[in-house]
């Protein structure tokens, strides 16, 4: 498979800069093998039966963009200049955190940056085009300072078009996030609010909770021809024994399971690579799923509409192969679906209703 197989043409204008209010009011395109239909997230109530399961990843996104002053005496005074620091992951040491710094280069290993008043980190060494940085602070007096001083870490595509804002702390975070660690969201999930929920559940739709932290690697684009010489970035996930046991017996009473969002499913589908079914899960994964992956758990994925050329179109057309999702994709722009982490959703069904 070629690279240039999962390219498309898309409008800018279709790219969403901001969500859909109310959250469950976005459109949904729901697809089988022969079917495509239109609709609005709220309308999954209808497509989803008792007894279904959906996965929901419940990682939390941290405010992982900073912006801080570095000082240094030189010649001329005391000299101040702008940092600007991506956290990435934390480190065995309490308060050392792996991060893309811009610009790495003027930065001196052992220098001090100041993002607020209460939050500062010296920078430790570089590595392989990254720093790794100690913050003053660890804990929950990190999470709290972090909060304060951070803004959330838009993906590239909207950062391109405008600034993170105080309305991303709420617009980009999953009304049930809980485990913080993830630097993107999993953003199919973003469609879901507290009165789909309910109304999901009293349909008799069950809900597990998995937690994979996305990480900044999921916005690295492809740079080889050939598809299968890609190498996968890893991202730490957990299935607990519960949460597998819950999606075992309802495969096994013929009930479906239905990952919200490509996260979801590349964990589950992790977690039941040695035997074919699912037992749980704890560590890093770097799966790559691609047209002829062979599915163990998943029958079916909630998704957002994704970049040209990506990982995660090489993943939905794994789901309904390579010329149907070139034909969704197809009717989605045409009828002005909005795309990416901020966009409207699909449902895609491999089998028919």
């Amino acid at each position: 498979m070629k690279l240039s197989d999962f390219d498309f043409d898309l409008p800018q204008t279709l790219i969403a800069t901001r969500p859909a209010k109310p959250r469950s009011s976005a459109r949904l395109l729901v697809a089988t093998p022969t079917q495509i239909t239109d609709g609005h997230v709220t309308d999954l109530v209808d497509w989803f039966r008792a007894g279904d399961r959906l996965v929901l990843n419940d990682t939390k996104v941290l405010p992982a963009r900073l912006t801080g002053l570095r000082g240094r005496d030189t010649a001329q005074g005391y000299q101040e200049a702008r940092v600007e620091v991506t956290l990435l992951e934390p480190q065995s040491t309490a308060g050392q955190w792996r991060a893309l710094v811009k610009p790495l280069k003027k930065v001196k290993e052992g220098e001090d940056v100041r993002f607020s008043d209460d939050l500062s980190a010296r920078l430790e060494r570089k590595e392989d085009g990254a720093a790794f940085l100690t913050f003053n602070l660890s804990g929950d007096d990190f999470d709290t300072a972090l909060n304060a001083a951070g803004a959330m870490p838009l993906p590239p595509y909207i950062e391109a078009l405008r600034k993170a804002d105080a309305q991303d702390k709420e617009d980009y975070q999953t009304v049930w996030a809980k485990t913080l660690g993830a630097v993107a969201a999993p953003t199919a999930s973003l469609h879901f609010d507290a009165p789909l929920l309910e109304a999901l559940k009293a349909k008799g739709v069950e809900i597990t909770y998995v937690t994979l932290h996305v990480g900044a690697g999921t916005f690295l684009p492809v740079k080889v021809d050939n598809v299968d010489d890609h190498k996968m970035h890893a991202e730490w996930g957990e299935v607990s024994a519960q949460a597998a046991t819950e999606i075992a017996q309802t495969k096994a009473a013929g009930g479906r399971v239905i990952p919200v969002g490509t996260t979801a499913l590349r964990l589950i589908e992790s977690a039941a690579r040695p035997t074919g079914a699912i037992a749980s899960f704890l560590g890093e994964t770097d799966i790559f799923i691609r047209p002829g992956f062979e599915f163990h758990v998943t029958d079916a994925l909630m998704t957002n509409f994704h970049l040209p050329k990506s990982t995660l179109m090489m993943l939905v057309s794994a789901v309904l192969g390579q010329e149907r999702i070139r034909q969704i994709y197809d009717h989605a722009i045409d009828n002005g679906y909005r795309f990416f982490s901020y966009g409207d959703s699909s449902l895609l069904l491999p089998n028919e209703i």
